[in-house]
């Protein structure tokens, strides 16, 4: 028993019980027997001992960390569900590589906050990224290495750590909200709807470079598809990323799509 609240469950479902087997007890009676039944001599007593036990702690749910090599892009926000080539030519971008291919080929793609930064610490980056799969990395004549990556998950920075190698994340996968409410439905039917003619395009039969699209079949999924293909900027991409709930994203969406007709 953990509060007053549940000995006072505990009679209400007891005199239910006993009602539908057509024994009636007053609301004071099932409580003196709830007493009896846990050993007390009536309920005052065991009122009285309930409200002087002590609340229990609070159970935290655990949050889970990976440790990842990180990537940083220059200017590309990078989203779940993506699939698309990087192509890497920094010393410690190309050594966070070959840590991911010689593990589980997993890196934490996360955009800086300057273009310009060649050698991005902590504070140049940008707190929230994707978890990413490496499909292929193929080292290119001048150097560079071109890769195929997959984007997973998003995922928000615990720590940030700088080896003498490259850069390394510990991050925490974020849930998203609200996949199952029949609103983000909605929405997602109206930015589909509203994207082709804000695109020009027909996303029953669209154009090669937007036929993902014709396959996102949620509505988290949804937004993140279209969002790649706003007239944005990065700082407004990556509020996209960074937001949660998948409502709150479509709406973000909506509107980007309206500023940007206006602005036309």
């Amino acid at each position: 028993m953990r509060d007053y609240r549940d000995a006072k469950a505990m009679a209400q479902t007891l005199r239910q019980a006993l009602k539908e087997r057509s024994v009636s007890l007053t609301h004071s009676e099932s409580l003196e027997l709830v007493a009896r039944i846990l050993g007390f001599a009536d309920w005052n007593v065991l009122s009285a001992r309930i409200q002087a036990a002590p609340a229990p702690a609070p159970t935290a749910n655990p949050v889970t960390t990976i440790k990842l090599p990180v990537v940083p892009m220059r200017d590309v926000v990078f989203f779940p569900q993506m699939s698309a080539p990087l192509w890497a030519s920094r010393v410690k971008t190309v050594r966070a590589i070959g840590q991911a291919m010689a593990t589980d080929r997993r890196i934490f793609v996360v955009t800086q906050r300057r273009i310009a930064d060649d050698d991005p610490k902590a504070a140049d980056l940008y707190e929230v990224g994707v978890i990413a799969s490496i499909a292929s990395d193929i080292k290119l004549e001048d150097g560079t290495t071109k890769l195929i990556v997959n984007g997973l998950r998003r995922a928000h920075v615990v720590r940030l750590e700088a080896d003498e190698s490259c850069l390394v994340a510990e991050v925490s996968p974020i849930q998203e909200e609200g996949a199952a409410e029949e609103e983000a439905e909605i929405l997602a039917r109206e930015v589909r709807r509203r994207f082709e003619s804000y695109a020009n395009v027909s996303l029953s039969s669209p154009p090669q470079g937007l036929l993902h699209l014709a396959h996102a079949n949620s509505p988290g999924r949804t937004a993140d598809a279209m969002a790649l293909y706003l007239s944005v900027d990065i700082a407004q991409r990556q509020e996209l990323l960074q937001t949660a709930s998948i409502i709150e994203r479509l709406k973000l969406i909506l509107a980007m799509m309206d500023a940007d007709r206006k602005a036309a």
